[in-house]
């Protein structure tokens, strides 16, 4: 199961801890809910997922604060944290009482306080922890952004993967990844590819070695992330086969669950593979957008044949 240390998310969405001198690099987060502690404030904890982030906002602290006596509130509070979870955040600039962080050093419960909103803090959390803790999984291949779409090209080693990334650079697109390819689940509707930290920035040819785009192309032609529209597999060309020449179904390959537009190129002497790549994200791109050329020449064809009847 994926964690990320509190100390990353603290840092993340710019939470101001009031408890310094608990360690929070030790707290591990492993669930992209979180929990707002209403009816646990009131003694029911039936179904309490301990396990989650806790927010308290202004609604919760003007209950504590001004509809409970001092020991009322401080049983509220200490039933509440001895539960084990994993932090406290305060919102809408609302400032823990003293009753509350003496209770935190006690359990060792790190405490902190946003200006944000209670549903702007909730929301940032869950959507920066849906990225980190997206599911994941480590392919070989080339991820490449071109014209804002990104293409993961797959392959066999050696087939030219990289050459054709290195030609795609030189035409202004950008390198995400070469080699592997580390991919993250956001949605249904979202995957996410970037580089391991090792190879992040380099490519690898045959011949000439390990080269580092960054610094030979300019820092303008790559990229740390990139969503996964496209992917084009390279296959050795294959007579006995047939290919798709028209285009009229898409075809699609699964990654973690979601489907992603697939193309299969087969590979001859003189085919400029950057050309073909730049080709198809931008047909890619046109049927997003509603239009698909397969379609309209095969409208076109039935309307000549149509003419020729009459």
């Amino acid at each position: 199961m994926k964690t990320v240390t509190l100390t990353k998310l603290a840092e993340a969405v710019r939470l101001t801890n009031v408890t310094p001198e608990i360690n929070t690099d030790d707290v591990k987060i492993s669930l992209t809910e979180i929990n707002r502690p209403a009816l646990q404030l009131t003694g029911y904890y039936e179904h309490f997922e301990a396990e989650r982030v806790q927010i308290i906002g202004y609604v919760e602290y003007s209950y504590l604060v001004n509809h409970l006596t001092r020991e009322e509130k401080v049983k509220a509070y200490e039933e509440f944290v001895s539960k084990k979870i994993p932090c406290v955040i305060f919102t809408t600039q609302v400032v823990p009482d003293e009753d509350m962080l003496e209770l935190a050093h006690k359990y060792q419960v790190p405490t902190f306080t946003t200006d944000r909103t209670t549903s702007d803090c909730m929301s940032e959390i869950i959507r920066w922890l849906s990225i980190q803790l997206a599911p994941y999984i480590s392919i070989h291949g080339v991820l490449v952004d071109v014209y804002g779409e990104g293409v993961l090209i797959m392959g066999e080693s050696g087939i030219g993967k990289s050459e054709a990334a290195l030609e795609l650079i030189k035409r202004g697109h950008r390198l995400v990844s070469d080699d592997v390819v580390e991919i993250s689940r956001i949605s249904d509707n979202e995957l996410i590819g970037s580089a391991p930290d090792i190879t992040r920035h380099f490519i690898e040819l045959r011949g000439i070695g390990i080269i580092d785009v960054k610094t030979l192309f300019g820092v303008e032609c790559v990229k740390d992330t990139q969503s996964i529209d496209l992917v084009i597999k390279l296959e050795e060309w294959d007579r006995d086969k047939e290919y798709d020449r028209l285009g009229m179904e898409e075809e699609y390959t699964e990654i973690l669950g979601n489907k992603v537009v697939c193309h299969s190129l087969p590979i001859r002497p003189g085919r400029n593979l950057a050309v073909i790549v730049e080709s198809a994200a931008v047909n890619h791109r046109q049927k997003k957008m509603g239009y698909n050329a397969a379609k309209e020449l095969y409208k076109r064809v039935q309307a000549n044949l149509s003419k020729k009847r009459d």
